[in-house]
């Protein structure tokens, strides 16, 4: 549910309010005494205070992974984008070789950022892996042929190319772990409930019982759309492996 956030939204609208609802319920059987409304009153303003900081710091996380993900994106096309000028320094037949094995591989690294099929996904990382083995035989055997530090230079290029790939895995693997979103639903859950049973009144009230979950509903799912990579509506172009393609073309 967390790689689709608006699969996440409309749940959550519905447990939230039933929290609300059952609050309200528990508030005609046991009422709320007027000597105690206000410690009540306190005890509410403590929780949503609560919920809303976790949500606040959620979304900081959030946003965290989204800028690590872009940075790593950016990272990228300069590795690739300084290989394929340290290539030239190989002897003219492999130095073709390995620039049009760069080409070939900042093509499969555009579509990986912008697929969001996942069997296209797995034949993408297949060939990636594939392709890296290829570009490291073609630079290894230069430089074990001629071991100088012109080829240490394209050697060590080569080297970033194929880490910034593992760097930029690495980010998209690293979510918003689910226990977090656990504890984060539970307190939603509570606040509502409490709203729901130190509300007065009714007909007014019932509807504005849907206020608190639709809004905190609406935080999950800005939170969850910007911690998924691919699912969602918010994702990291490849505005800069782009530019790096157009460029090479020219």
């Amino acid at each position: 549910m967390l790689n689709f956030p608006i699969l996440l939204f409309f749940p959550s609208v519905l447990v939230m309010w039933l929290a609300a609802q059952y609050g309200t319920s528990v508030r005609t059987r046991r009422p709320l005494l007027d000597s105690e409304r206000e410690d009540f009153g306190i005890i509410q303003a403590a929780t949503l205070t609560l919920l809303g900081l976790i949500i606040g710091f959620s979304f900081s996380m959030a946003i965290a992974r989204y800028d690590l993900r872009k940075n790593y994106e950016e990272a990228e096309a300069n590795a690739i984008g300084t290989e394929y000028v340290r290539a030239g320094l190989l002897p003219a037949a492999n130095a073709a070789a390995v620039q049009a094995q760069l080409q070939k591989y900042l093509d499969l690294r555009i579509a990986f950022y912008r697929t969001r099929n996942p069997i296209e996904i797995r034949q993408i990382d297949a060939a990636t892996a594939q392709l890296q083995n290829e570009m490291w035989s073609a630079v290894q055997a230069p430089a074990l042929a001629q071991p100088t530090p012109v080829m240490a230079l394209v050697v060590s290029g080569m080297n970033d190319v194929l880490n910034s790939q593992g760097y930029t895995q690495a980010a998209w693997w690293n979510r918003i772990p689910v226990a977090a979103w656990g504890l984060l639903i539970l307190t939603a859950i509570c606040c509502n409930l409490l709203v729901g049973y130190g509300a007065r009144g009714a007909g007014l009230t019932a509807r504005l019982l849907m206020v608190l979950p639709v809004v905190v509903s609406i935080s999950f799912l800005l939170i969850a759309d910007i911690d998924s990579p691919r699912g969602g509506l918010i994702h990291v172009a490849p505005q800069n492996l782009g530019a790096l393609a157009s460029s090479l073309q020219k």
